[in-house]
C-alpha cells in the first residue's frame, strides 16, 4: 500500500523526506535538540562513537563501490542489497553522528592553525557539501529503487542520478575518514 503511494509521489516524497533529514542534522549540529530527549550514556560509549562511525565509513565505501561494480555487472540483486546495506549503514553512521553531536557538540580540532587552515576546514566544508547533496539524491533514487520492477527502473532517472549519488556518496564517506583521521589519529 505505502509502496503504491510513493510510487506516485517520489519527487514529493524526497522533497519532504531530503528537508527532514537535512533539519535533523542542522539542529543536532547546532545543538538545538533538547538532550533531555535523548538518552543518557555512558562517556565510553560517546567516546568509542568517533572510531565505530569510521569503521562504518569504511563499509560504506566497500559496499557502495561492490553495488556499482554489481549494476555494471549487470547483477540487480545484488547491487540492490549491496545498496540498501550501504543506506542501512549510513543510517546507523547518521544516528551515531547526530547522538554524540547533540550531546556534546562538534569537536575542536586538535592539531596545528595551518592545518586546521589549510587542510582540515576544506576537507570538512567539501565533505559536509557532499553530504548535503547526497541525502536528497540517495532518497530520490532509493525510492525510485524500492517502488519500482527492474523493467521499470531502466525506465525511470534511477541509474543517471543513481551514478552522480554513489560518486559523491564515495567521496562524502572518504573524506570522512581523512577527517577522522585528522582529529583522532594524526593531531
Amino acid at each position: 500500500m505505502l509502496r503504491g503511494y510513493l510510487r506516485d509521489r517520489v519527487r514529493a516524497a524526497t522533497a519532504v523526506l531530503g528537508t527532514v533529514s537535512l533539519a535533523l542534522v542542522f539542529a543536532a549540529a547546532g545543538q538545538r535538540i533538547p538532550t533531555a530527549l535523548l538518552p543518557s550514556a555512558p562517556d565510553a560509549f560517546l567516546d568509542a562513537i568517533p572510531h565505530v562511525n569510521a569503521g562504518i565509513s569504511l563499509m560504506a565505501i566497500a559496499t557502495i563501490s561492490l553495488g556499482w561494480r554489481a549494476i555494471r555487472n549487470g547483477n540487480v540483486d545484488r547491487h540492490r542489497k549491496l545498496m540498501g546495506t550501504s543506506a542501512g549503514l549510513f543510517a546507523a553512521f547518521l544516528v551515531l553522528y547526530l547522538y554524540r553531536v547533540s550531546l556534546l557538540g562538534p569537536h575542536g580540532f586538535p592539531g596545528p592553525d595551518a592545518v586546521y587552515l589549510y587542510v582540515y576546514l576544506p576537507l570538512l566544508a567539501i565533505h559536509i557539501l557532499l553530504a548535503m547533496i547526497c541525502v536528497p539524491l540517495l532518497w530520490f533514487v532509493g525510492l525510485l529503487g524500492a517502488t519500482r520492477s527492474v523493467p521499470e527502473i531502466r525506465q525511470s532517472p534511477h541509474a543517471k542520478y543513481g551514478r552522480v549519488a554513489a560518486a559523491l556518496w564515495l567521496i562524502s564517506f572518504s573524506l570522512g575518514v581523512i577527517v577522522y583521521l585528522l582529529l583522532y589519529v594524526i593531531f
